[in-house]
């Protein structure tokens, strides 16, 4: 779900918006670490993000390595050639903001533990308060409405802005930090300070559905809701499915999942799958491959529940359990995140992130800017229909 500022203006947004999203879960995935795989489909770490047009890395290093030989910042200078390129996802972190990007990718990250969204009325909602967190200690529900932060507007501002916000920049951002949140429930408006805290997130929990009543002898269907896909998360939910009943269908969630890592989605695709290919990507132009480990579990039912915060490495395992045959799909069009970013270090130690390429599904469909279409479109009442799916193909709910 990339350090945040307090800046208002684009690139000091999109600088926040990059390292908080993939924690936060309201836009854009996590940034890429590691290199992409070669060959095999053997990989490491990568993710996914929508851009506009890319940016060359030799333009963006020799731009950083002009300005440290001039004694100016090497990062300053990369984001201006990021900035004028088009590449509107591209971004540039100093060696600090990285590392954080790292532990989020890892599940940890400092803030005040709110994920955020768009209302039906154009205001800045509560999705989410972590349990524990500041601000749930503060007694900050879903549904609640964020109207300032730090004595800012923020109603009709962008949620990734918001997001950014809520993190702070650099010695603000520190944990013990406060920030003060202007709250809207109904009529009744009141203030908070809350001191950001540093959390962990649970990218995937487990819980049971209980059996029909007509179907009293089924062990049910074991639900798995994957928020995002920070390391060990692939690992997790192919852990849920070899410890489910036999008998028990699965209903994965994947609805508000912002993506992040691509070798994750592919671990998890790998509980569903007996190998075969799961993605299609291009790297300046190269083609290239992922493909499922073999030995996943090929015969029980399985229904996906996808919306439009379905995003990124979210959008690659709904695609190849699609294009396979293996699940039915259930809910609202995904976002249409398809694209492949990849990190270089650049002189003056600060990191790049640009764009490479981007994916196709198995079937050799774009998500990019299209997002997948699920097999049966539902808006209201999407969890209900999906276990009403999945209990018409054998697999109880």
């Amino acid at each position: 779900m990339s350090g945040p500022t307090q800046c208002f203006g684009p690139r000091g947004v999109r600088r926040g918006a990059a390292l908080t999203l993939v924690f936060a879960g309201v836009l854009a995935t996590a940034a890429v670490t590691g290199s992409l795989p070669r060959g095999s489909g053997k990989s490491e770490s990568f993710a996914t993000r929508s851009v506009a047009s890319t940016v060359d890395r030799d333009e963006v290093a020799d731009a950083a390595a002009r300005a440290v030989a001039d004694g100016k910042s090497g990062k300053e200078a990369a984001e201006e050639v990021v900035s004028r390129s088009g590449d509107r996802w591209g971004a540039v972190y100093d060696e600090r903001q990285y590392e954080e990007f790292e532990q989020a990718l890892d599940g940890s990250y400092t803030g005040v533990g709110i994920s955020a969204k768009r209302s039906a009325d154009g205001q800045v909602e509560v999705a989410r308060v972590q349990p524990g967190s500041p601000a749930d200690r503060a007694g900050i529900e879903p549904g609640d409405l964020l109207r300032t932060i730090d004595g800012h507007r923020v109603d009709r501002r962008p949620v990734a802005e918001v997001v950014a916000l809520l993190r702070g920049d650099r010695t603000e951002a520190a944990e013990g930090s406060t920030v003060v949140l202007g709250v809207a429930r109904g009529d009744r408006r009141r203030t908070e300070t809350l001191h950001r805290a540093r959390l962990t997130t649970e990218p995937v929990t487990v819980r049971r559905l209980g059996p029909p009543r007509s179907t009293a002898a089924s062990s049910g269907a074991v639900m798995i809701e994957v928020d995002s896909f920070t390391r060990g998360s692939g690992a997790k939910v192919r852990d849920a499915v070899r410890g489910a009943p036999s008998d028990a269908g699965v209903l994965l969630d994947l609805r508000g999942n912002s993506g992040g890592l691509v070798t994750e989605a592919v671990t998890a695709a790998s509980a569903f799958l007996d190998g075969g290919l799961v993605a299609t990507y291009d790297v300046h132009g190269e083609q290239r491959a992922l493909y499922a480990e073999p030995g996943g579990d090929t015969d029980r039912p399985l229904v996906v529940l996808v919306d439009g915060g379905t995003m990124s490495a979210a959008e690659l395992l709904t695609g190849a359990l699609q294009d396979r045959g293996r699940a039915v799909t259930v809910g609202s069009r995904t976002f249409g995140k398809g694209s492949v970013q990849m990190p270089s270090k650049l002189p003056g130690g600060s990191v790049a992130e640009l764009t490479v390429g981007h994916y196709r599904t198995p079937a050799g469909r774009s998500v990019d800017e299209r997002g997948i279409t699920p097999d049966l479109t539902v808006g209201s009442k999407a969890e209900q229909r999906a276990e009403t799916v999945l209990s018409g193909l054998g697999g109880g709910s």
